[in-house]
């Protein structure tokens, strides 16, 4: 892999990381109503069932994100930081990679980013933003898709999680608050909601038939904290030069801050350029990368 092809690689996990601030609330009431109980007195499943709940109960929060990819003895790092309304499913954040700063915006299940620098010109038509269909890429059966989504999709399907899918790792403190230690086994056929080709793909890359991803959760059962940890086996002739290069990556969320002021609004229509058949056609990265 290219250091190209690295960066590529590293701007789609950051994305992905980004909005999962944006997986919004699908029944924003119920068990978040009780937080009587903190994980570490809940079975674990259950906490971990109820993490989803009380973390969107929370309304707001300040978030940060990182990431860091490795392929072929190559490093790259992304971080960046922002804010997220999460019963909207919006957030907004600057990502920061190999000394050139994005902002985006995720609002509606659209991701907006507002590259700078000289990454500006690559913006079409003489446009501000760039304007990605999460949704859209979805429907058409992107490949890109699924590397946009991976590190995010995960939580959504917290709230399912068995009890043989769940074990507690111990008490942990994080930025001063405790924390309890989950660590989560997520089904592929989880991730790719029913997609059985998705799940094949995935599955040969991964060389797994789950993803491990860890969580922490604050006495009030809210996330604090999740990461990620993948191997991912490219597949012979989907890119070319690539063969079975190997990429590793590991992408870092965290929650603080809640009920902090998150006002997020989608740049204007008129201002934005849609890239998202471009990133279908392309294998679902960037035109910045």
């Amino acid at each position: 892999m290219s250091t190209a092809q690295t960066a590529r690689a590293a701007a789609a996990l950051v994305l992905a990381a980004a909005a999962l601030a944006g997986c919004g609330s699908e029944d924003g009431s119920g068990k978040a109503a009780d937080a009587r109980r903190g994980p570490s007195a809940t079975p674990p499943a259950r906490a971990v069932q109820d993490a989803y709940g009380r973390t969107v109960a929370a309304g707001t929060a300040k978030l940060a994100v990182s990431s860091k990819v490795v392929a072929e003895g190559q490093a790259l790092t992304a971080h960046g930081s922002g804010v997220a309304d999460l019963k909207r499913g919006a957030s907004r954040i600057e990502l920061t990679t190999q000394g050139t700063t994005v902002e985006q915006r995720v609002v509606d299940g659209v991701v907006y980013q507002k590259p700078s620098g000289g990454q500006r010109g690559a913006v079409p038509h003489g446009k501000t933003w760039l304007r990605i269909d999460l949704g859209r890429l979805a429907r058409q059966g992107s490949a890109g898709q699924s590397r946009v989504s991976d590190p995010a999709e995960p939580v959504r399907y917290l709230k399912d999680a068995g009890a043989g899918q769940v074990t507690r790792v111990g008490a942990q403190t994080l930025d001063g608050t405790p924390t309890t230690h989950y660590r989560v086994t997520v089904p592929l056929s989880a991730l790719t909601r029913g997609d059985a080709g998705q799940a094949r793909e995935l599955r040969r890359q991964l060389g797994r038939s789950s993803l491990p991803v860890d969580v922490w959760l604050d006495g009030r059962g809210r996330m604090r904290q999740e990461s990620v940890r993948l191997t991912l086996h490219p597949l012979e002739g989907r890119t070319p030069g690539q063969g079975s290069s190997r990429v590793t990556s590991t992408t870092v969320l965290r929650f603080s801050g809640f009920g902090t002021d998150a006002r997020i609004t989608a740049p204007p229509a008129g201002d934005t350029a849609d890239i998202t058949d471009r990133m279908t056609k392309s294998g679902g990265t960037t035109a910045t990368s």
